[in-house]
Parts: C-alpha cells; sequence; structure tokens
C-alpha cells in the first residue's frame, strides 16, 4: 500500500507502536527478573532455614516464603511504596494514549487550514480549529487570532502558543520523576526504621540478642528499599522516553504550523512594495 504524504507533514523517525513496544519491554526486562531474583532468593533462604532447624520449631515463620509475602512484608512505608507504583502505571497508560502525534496533531488539520488561508476564509479556518481541540490546533488557533497584525503578529503568537502548550506537555511527565526520585527515598526511610527496631532488641536485650535476631529485622528492612528500586527505575525510564517523545512532537507541530501558514507569508511578499534604490554616492570634483 502507498502512503501520500503531505507536504505540511514533516516526516518522523520511528514508528509510535514499535517505540510503544519497546517501552513496555523496557518496562518489563526493569520490574520481573528482579522480582523473580527477589522471589529465589526468599525461596533459597526458606529452604535453608527449615533444613537447619531443628524438628518441633517453625521455620516458616523466620523468613518470608515468597515475593508476595517480602512485599507485605514491608509495613506501611511498603504499601505507600506500592501506591506510588499502581499511580506511575496509571500515569504511564495515560501518557501512551494522550502523547501520540494522531492526538497532538490531528490528521487533515493542517492541510484544511492551508487550503482555507489559500482562499482567504480565516472564519472557516478559526472553527476548523475548534471543532478538533488538539496542540496544534491551539497553536494554530493562536495564530489566526493575530492575523490582522501580519505575518510578524502570526509567527510570534505561534511562538508563544507552543511554549504554553509544550510546558503543559512536560509538567504532565513531571509526576513520572517525581514518583522515580521518591520512591527509592520511601525505601530508604523503611530501612532506617528497621534498623532501628533492630537495635532497638540490642538495647532491650542489654547486648544479648542473637545475631540471628538481628539479621531478621534487618533483612525485612532491606525489602522496603528494593521495592523502591522497582518502582523508581521503571518510573525514571519512563519519564526519559517522554521527555524525548515531547520534544520530537512539539517540534513536529511548530514544524506543520509554520507550514500551514504559508499561504499568508506569500501574501506578505506579494504585497510588500520594491525598497527604493538609494542614490549612489558622487564622487567629488577636483579642480
Amino acid at each position: 500500500m502507498i502512503v501520500m504524504k503531505s507536504p505540511l507533514t514533516k516526516p518522523r523517525r520511528g514508528r509510535p507502536a514499535t517505540r510503544s513496544v519497546v517501552f513496555w519491554l523496557m518496562w518489563f526486562v526493569a520490574t520481573l527478573p528482579a522480582g523473580w531474583a527477589i522471589a529465589g532468593a526468599a525461596d533459597s533462604t526458606t529452604n535453608t532455614t527449615m533444613a537447619a532447624t531443628p524438628p518441633g520449631i517453625d521455620a516458616g515463620t523466620t523468613a518470608p516464603r515468597g515475593f508476595m509475602e517480602m512485599v507485605t512484608a514491608g509495613g506501611p512505608v511498603g504499601y505507600v511504596i506500592m501506591l506510588l507504583s499502581v499511580a506511575a502505571a496509571a500515569l504511564v497508560i495515560e501518557h501512551l494514549l494522550t502523547i501520540r502525534a494522531s492526538v497532538l496533531m490531528p490528521p487533515q488539520l493542517a492541510e484544511r487550514t492551508h487550503e482555507l488561508l489559500k482562499q482567504g476564509n480565516v472564519a472557516q479556518a478559526e472553527q476548523q480549529c475548534k471543532l478538533q481541540p488538539s496542540f496544534l490546533a491551539y497553536v494554530l488557533h493562536a495564530g489566526l487570532s493575530e492575523i490582522d497584525g501580519g505575518y510578524n503578529a502570526v509567527e510570534k503568537a505561534m511562538e508563544d502558543a507552543t511554549a504554553e502548550q509544550a510546558a503543559r506537555l512536560f509538567r504532565k511527565i513531571e509526576y513520572l520523576s517525581v514518583i522515580g526520585n521518591i520512591a527509592p527515598m520511601l525505601g530508604l526511610l523503611g530501612t532506617v526504621i528497621g534498623m532501628i527496631f533492630a537495635f532497638q532488641e540490642v538495647a532491650n536485650t542489654q547486648g544479648a540478642a542473637r545475631a540471628a535476631d538481628l539479621a531478621e529485622g534487618i533483612y525485612l528492612a532491606l525489602i522496603t528499599t528494593v521495592e523502591g528500586l522497582l518502582v523508581a527505575i521503571p518510573s525514571l525510564a519512563a519519564f526519559a522516553v517522554f521527555r524525548n517523545r515531547v520534544d520530537q512532537l512539539v517540534a513536529e507541530a511548530a514544524y506543520v504550523a509554520q507550514h500551514t501558514f504559508t499561504p499568508l507569508k506569500r501574501q506578505r511578499r506579494a504585497t510588500t512594495p520594491p525598497a527604493p534604490p538609494r542614490d549612489l554616492p558622487q564622487p567629488e570634483r577636483t579642480n
């Protein structure tokens, strides 16, 4: 199938579907293997403890038996980190659905506005932008509202609108960066709290606490650090992916918007009178 490309549309590198698949593969690689490794370590620790525990003692209470038990062992801090992971997943899904070329730059919007400007129908061009609210429509409408001031005013209005909408998109994806920075700090907080409880056990027993008692408290305290890293790594990776996507789409929208107003630019060149020729300086006469 042959796809006809409009001269108003700048060719894009890669395909959105391909970038989405790559992103989800990154998310899969960053999360699942780590969870499997933790679960495997927990199972091996449980098996070792059961083998070393004398008969009559329940070895299941000495260490978590699986990954889900380790998740719940993080306590209140661990639950907060899990809530952050849910929020990060929801943000990623929302960004994948909204930060796309077809959403920010609706098909045929630039072409229709371009044809209406050729015909001099500015009012209908503004109505066309209102019918398809989007990033590109906002930029085009800002330029159409200043069309009486000439092409320079239109260009300045489009630049301001592009900067405003780009800042809005960057603020939108900034929450992933916030989650990526808060999650490991919460994990560290849980670890410090666990260490405090472990040394409190030493103080209560006046130094008679066994190494196994301290190791179990520290072991459970480190779970929150692992949970924080499992949330932070994919969140920061997603933030980097969406930041690059926003940069690319904003540049494409600005390119398309400028080429949409080429009829106005040509009209200005046609109506601008040529500059009068300058008088050449006459050579001085010498007597």
